[in-house]
């Protein structure tokens, strides 16, 4: 039996433990879940979690059976036997679905565990928006059985349970998040002391301040269903295995931290804004590493060698240079994100986060108080949005930035950016060297993303290079990456916009007019 022997190790803390076959499931499939428990009874119940939670199927008194956890349950899967199968009806609508497992006759805070599925949209009813849950990104971040994309793992397989409370935990104000909002009169928690203090109590992993759904996910969906938006889901390898997927929407919606894009997702976006479709982008830090979906006996994993892709990645040495696993702005790769987005975490990672912009404003500096996104908010120039609720950080994405002869920000020239880039707001945003983070990071301490993109953009680590990186933003804007003919991107770069969606009237309401931009009648 595995032990838990660091904070960020909670492989079967809990009595019970599993995990769905598939993260995706359309309509009439059945749903195959993977279940290990070391009492002899379990439950299960399973919740599409919207505006509100609806459940849709139980089972209760299950004979439970142990299974240890593989070495390489990290890299190869758990590869436990089905448990559990039960059909996703017709009349389930598109959504997320929680799956909650109950040990019986355990000890309280012990007893539950949780996995989850997406149910894909019936295609005869569906609806104008696709929101592609950034799930990749939580895999890259889970930690249990072992190793994670952060802490020395090059494959993670999908075929495992998540990490505690990276799908249900309970709510607190501000304890969970990466990049703490401050009050009036406080300090900024620089090391992250809060955050670690919280999650090492509950014996959570640093994941949940990063990856999951209830981080991001949750809070959008819970906000736009209760508005009244009808949303179909989705998640990001179903961009890889179903290529088409795209072709019946009007509009894809990404949120919170959609950083790991396989070439498939990459493919099937890059093709739906070029004939016409629209991408809005609630989300840090995107597209910013490439990684590989394979097939594996117990399941399908992703590749992600990431730092040392130019150096460890087989596809370099066997012609496929464009295949490798690291930045999509790296060189070998040849397509940076900014040629999608207007924007890109080479110009901007980080804000509120370890040493990067520590005492940052937290929200955007508005400039363009006329453009659409603002309609209804009553902001004007130099108005801060989101401050509250520190909508900028952790993560983000900048823009190369100049001024107009009217003081209003513009695109600086750079190889790829689309031509029409309007910027609406921004604040600046950094990159953090070796030794700049803070201890809540979910990484090894040999990161240095400073030194690594001037390395891999610039072509070195000189004083030039390292000031070219340490100094960005965090950039709201929108752009048509194909010209006129081709569909329309909102790039609002920040992981935490939706922390301010329940509170922040200003905050909802530029959510509605990008929405309602693209969708309204």
């Amino acid at each position: 039996m595995n032990t838990v022997t660091q904070p960020d190790d909670q492989t079967f803390l809990d009595d019970v433990e599993g995990y769905c076959g598939k993260l995706s499931y359309a309509p009439g499939e059945q749903v195959a879940l993977h279940v290990s428990t070391r009492r002899d009874r379990y439950a299960v119940r399973v919740e599409r979690w919207g505006a509100q939670r609806e459940v849709v199927w139980s089972a209760r008194d299950l004979p439970g059976e142990f299974f240890e956890p593989p070495t390489d349950a990290d890299s190869d899967g758990c590869r436990w036997p089905i448990a559990v199968q039960f059909p996703v009806e017709h009349g389930w609508r598109s959504g997320f679905y929680l799956v909650t497992l109950e040990a019986a006759d355990t000890s309280p805070g012990r007893d539950v565990a949780h996995a989850c599925f997406v149910v894909r949209a019936d295609p005869a009813d569906r609806a104008r928006a696709l929101y592609v849950l950034d799930t990749n990104t939580w895999h890259a971040y889970n930690t249990w059985g072992g190793r994670s994309l952060y802490t020395g793992g090059h494959q993670v397989s999908h075929a495992r349970p998540f990490g505690r409370g990276m799908l249900s935990r309970p709510d607190v104000d501000r304890d969970d998040r990466k990049a703490r909002p401050r009050r009036w009169g406080e300090e900024p928690d620089v090391d992250g002391a809060a955050f670690q203090r919280y999650r090492t109590e509950h014996d959570y992993p640093a994941a949940i301040g990063s990856a999951g759904w209830f981080t991001h996910a949750r809070r959008f969906v819970e906000w736009a269903e209760g508005a009244g938006y009808r949303l179909d889901y989705a998640i990001s390898t179903d961009l890889e295995h179903h290529p088409d997927l795209l072709d019946a929407y009007d509009l894809v919606i990404s949120i919170g931290h959609d950083e790991y894009w396989s070439a498939g997702q990459r493919e099937a976006m890059d093709a739906h804004v070029e004939r016409g479709g629209h991408l809005v982008s609630f989300s840090g830090n995107t597209c910013f590493w490439q990684v590989r979906i394979e097939d594996l006996p117990g399941g399908i994993a992703m590749v992600g060698h990431k730092y040392r892709a130019h150096l460890d990645d087989p596809v370099v040495d066997d012609g496929r240079p464009d295949q490798m696993t690291g930045m999509w702005a790296d060189p070998l790769v040849g397509r940076p994100e900014w040629e999608l987005l207007g924007a890109s975490s080479t110009f901007g990672l980080y804000h509120r986060f370890g040493a990067a912009t520590p005492r940052g404003v937290g929200g955007f500096v508005v400039y363009r108080s006329d453009h659409w996104m603002f309609a209804g908010t009553g902001l004007t120039y130099g108005d801060v949005l989101g401050v509250d609720d520190g909508i900028v950080g952790y993560e983000t994405l900048g823009c190369p930035l100049t001024f107009d002869e009217f003081q209003l920000p513009v695109a600086a020239p750079r190889p790829g950016l689309p031509a029409d880039i309007e910027i609406v707001a921004f604040t600046p945003s950094s990159n953090l060297a070796v030794g700049e983070y803070p201890a809540s990071i979910s990484a090894l301490s040999d990161q240095g993303d400073l030194e690594f993109i001037a390395e891999r953009v610039y072509g070195g680590t000189s004083d030039v290079n390292l000031a070219r990186v340490r100094h960005g933003n965090s950039v709201m804007l929108s752009c048509r990456p194909n010209g006129p003919t081709g569909g329309e991107v909102v790039t609002v770069g920040t992981t935490d916009w939706v922390f301010g969606l329940d509170g922040d009237p200003a905050v909802a309401q530029v959510t509605a007019n990008v929405l309602d931009h693209f969708l309204a009648d």
